[in-house]
């Protein structure tokens, strides 16, 4: 076996194929991909081998669609048959809420560019007339889908690899994992040690053993899924033509042709079972092409309901059980990316549709890992989405959640209790009482509206019953003053005699200056692309306070401690969970601020984009005056612990300026009318800070910075714009289509209602040529095509002079 490689994959599945396969297909073939036993032997040998090209995430559903490109291509490529059935699939919606899911997909699948179509129930029994279909309304129709051999798949991935100069060895099982100071990795196995460049965990079912190994952990729980193969069906042996592959919510699982029998999963919504139990227990390394017993008894329901569905399925016996491991993450998505805390370390794994997603992974991964960037937003995907709260417990809960909830539509705004609440601020039972209706976001409960009526949130793409209660906060912010609790936003401090050459260095802009000096700047990659956003304040020579989103701690707290050279003198501390933030926003605001300080509020006293130390109600605490809400404001804050008696102090004060608590949902519909940019949605790695519409932001005149080069070289491809919308009852989310006539030129990235202007507003991407000012063209909004028109400045207060007053 060689002792050296570029890359390291652990692995032998679908996953590691892929990313093998893709790796050496873009240049990178000193990779060695290493397999405890046979290729496929984890989860992928005894998948079910569906391939849909529906999924509620846009992003996921590119990977779905290069698999269902490249999967049957690849017998032609590399030899191996892989059994690839052109079937095409059809998803059932047996309510209005089912229906309105599927128009949003629908309408992504215009910009992905796979084929759908939402066709009536007759039109159902004219592709499959073996069914029925009480209480269906609608299904979901796609057509570059099917199914095929999973080991077919993945042996082919690996012939291509192979072919292409990368290796594989088998029967080798991973045994220690030991990072360099040069940052290289020792792996350990039983044919020896092979020292790699970067390793990559690939290993599924075995993913977190491998990275207990590197010293980490990553939250994936396996869990028992079953399908059942019938005895042969008369009404398949006279037929040709395959019946789609049907998936139905009341059925809670799929169900299609296998050769001329019958095949069923189920996602049982009770009394489910994890793989290697109790409690997340690691599979036995000895554990190969395992199969558990069968729990008829379990599972019962739901192939009854199936066979409601397929009557002729209940003609004929169950001839096989398949009850096997697969991985899953807590949100159901995979783990594709650099893992926590590690360099040169990645994960590929966590994928409970691996079959379906595994080309598409490997593709965008190996992009990620050859380039620095890959051609989708991989946000969702990375692993460091999670962090310490994401623990055993937790992970549990919600892969327990996920599973039951596979074919359950959930809609905008809905959210379930399971698992949380994980990290709350000191203001979390106080706003709890106070009608607050919370959201997690990177294990944080953050308050997204305020029911004054005590009732649920209702989910939905139309507008909901929160959206009153909204434009009651906005309105209450514009007229009055209102507080938001923030407390999760990232916050770092960054010091020491080398610290602003440091942050100039990673840093697009140039940091403020003036003690005091407050500034927006990015993250970019070694390829001009955007992987973060900062607020940086400066309160000494040396000492630089920078804030990012909640969901990005981990990522950038990443970047900042890898991205400091050995010889640069700074230091780097974390205080997300130090300080808590409450924010205070509304014309009332510096009225309220002056009964509980000293300090001199005016703007002379204390500017505009400035940050001082003062003390308020006695506490001593940061204090930004910036406002992502367009009006008059501050943000503070305080030591954690403090955070209560402040909001206690504020909310006494501000009573006689009719003080409000307003949400997240309200501080977006601001966001949106001030046509503030936000990370995740308009600033992603997909874009440069030029095709962003973010020049302003960038500082070519100082020293080289990361991405400088790259951003100066880099074609211009699109641009994001603002505008508005002539909706009336649902409003921009993105990911909704862009169309001039018949043809799809971009989508949406973000939007809302501007409760303030009384418009519907959005960003989107689209080519240069349709970006300037006035350009209009259509947005299709749940299956309606409304016109969209591209606006020259913000709607609200577009030189910003209510925040100066």
């Amino acid at each position: 076996m060689q002792t050296s490689a570029r890359v390291v994959i652990i692995g032998g599945g679908i996953m590691g194929a892929s990313l093998l396969y893709h790796l050496a297909e873009l240049g990178w073939t000193d990779c060695l991909l290493i397999e405890k036993d046979e290729l496929t032997s984890g989860s992928t040998w005894h998948a079910a081998g569906q391939c849909p090209n529906i999924t509620g995430s846009f992003n996921l559903a590119k990977m779905h669609a290069y698999s269902n490109d490249l999967y049957p291509r690849l017998e032609g490529l590399t030899g191996q048959y892989v059994s690839w059935h052109k079937s095409g699939g059809i998803r059932l919606a047996t309510n209005e809420r089912e229906l309105a899911w599927m128009r949003y997909i629908q309408g992504f699948s215009k910009i992905i560019g796979f084929e759908m179509e939402i066709i009536p129930p007759e039109e159902i029994l004219r592709h499959n007339p073996f069914m029925t279909l009480d209480g269906v309304i609608a299904g979901a129709r796609t057509t570059e889908d099917g199914h095929a051999d999973p080991s077919g798949i993945c042996n082919a991935l690996a012939i291509g690899a192979k072919n292409m100069g990368a290796k594989i060895v088998r029967k080798n099982r991973v045994t220690g994992l030991t990072q360099l100071p040069s940052g290289e990795w020792d792996v350990e196995t039983e044919k020896g040690t092979v020292r790699a460049e970067i390793v990559v965990n690939a290993a599924g079912c075995y993913a977190r053993q491998i990275a207990q190994m590197a010293g980490i952990d990553i939250p994936v729980t396996n869990m028992e899924h079953h399908y059942v193969v019938t005895d042969p069906i008369p009404a398949f042996k006279d037929r040709d033509e395959e019946i789609p592959v049907m998936r139905c919510p009341h059925v809670s699982g799929y169900f299609r042709q296998e050769q001329k029998s019958g095949l069923i999963g189920v996602y049982e919504n009770t009394g489910l079972a994890e793989a290697w139990a109790p409690r997340g227990g690691n599979p036995e390394w000895d554990s190969t092409s395992e199969l558990f017993p069968e729990d008829l008894e379990r599972i019962a329901p739901w192939l009854e309901r199936a066979i409601e569905r397929m009557p002729i399925f209940g003609e004929v016996g169950l001839r096989r059980f398949v009850n096997g491991a697969i991985p899953h993450t807590p949100d159901g998505g995979p783990l594709l990316g650099p893992a926590v805390g590690l360099k040169n370390f990645w994960h590929c794994c966590g994928t409970s549709f691996g079959i379906a997603q595994g080309g598409g992974a490997g593709k965008y991964l190996a992009q990620w890992m050859v380039f620095g960037d890959a051609d989708i937003n991989m946000t969702e995907f990375d692993p460091r989405r999670y962090g310490p709260y994401a623990d055993e417990d937790y992970s549990r809960a919600k892969v327990f959640l996920d599973y039951r909830m596979t074919f359950t539509t959930r809609l905008p705004g809905e959210e379930e209790p399971d698992g949380r609440p994980q990290k709350m601020s000191a203001l979390y039972g106080r706003l709890l009482s106070a009608g607050a209706v919370y959201g997690e976001t990177y294990g944080w409960e953050r308050p997204k509206y305020f029911a004054l009526d005590g009732a649920e949130e209702e989910g939905g793409y139309h507008r909901t019953n929160s959206f009153d209660a909204v434009a009651a906060e906005v309105k209450a912010v514009a007229e009055r003053v209102g507080v938001l609790d923030l407390s999760g936003f990232a916050k770092y401090d960054v010091s020491g005699p080398d610290a602003e050459a440091f942050l100039n260095r990673i840093c697009a802009n140039r940091m403020p200056k003036k003690l005091g000096g407050i500034g927006l700047v990015h993250l970019l990659s070694v390829q001009g692309r955007i992987y973060g956003e900062m607020t940086v304040t400066r309160f000494a020579d040396d000492h630089f306070y920078c804030l990012s989103a909640a969901a990005a701690e981990q990522r950038d707290w990443d970047l900042l401690i890898q991205s400091k050279l050995p010889d640069e003198d700074v230091t780097i501390r974390n205080l997300t969970m130090d300080l808590g933030v409450l924010v205070m926003n509304g014309p009332r605001s510096r009225d309220v601020l002056e009964k509980l300080t000293d300090a001199d509020l005016s703007n002379e006293g204390f500017r505009w984009l400035s940050g001082q130390e003062i003390v308020i109600a006695g506490i001593k605490m940061r204090a930004l005056r910036v406002s992502y809400a367009g009006e008059l404001g501050w943000e503070l804050h305080p030591a954690m612990k403090d955070l209560a008696a402040l909001y206690e102090a504020v909310w006494e004060a501000g009573q006689e300026f009719g003080i409000v608590n307003y949400g997240l949902y309200a501080a977006n519909s601001m966001r949106v009318e001030k046509g503030y940019k936000a990370w995740g949605s308009e600033l992603t790695n997909e874009l440069t800070m030029i095709e962003a519409d973010m020049p302003r932001f960038i500082n070519f005149n100082k020293d080289d910075f990361v991405g400088k080069q790259a951003t100066l070289d880099a074609p211009e491809r699109f641009r994001i714009v603002y505008g508005a919308v002539d909706a009336d009852n649902v409003d921009v989310r993105g990911g909704e289509p862009i169309l001039v006539g018949d043809h799809c030129i971009g989508l949406t990235t973000s939007g809302g209602y501007g409760h303030r202007v009384g418009k519907s507003l959005f960003f989107a991407c689209v080519p240069i040529q349709n970006a300037a000012p006035g350009s209009q063209f259509d947005i299709v909004l749940q299956g309606e095509r409304r016109i969209g028109t591209v606006l020259e400045h913000p709607v609200y207060d577009p030189d910003n002079a209510k925040m100066k007053v």
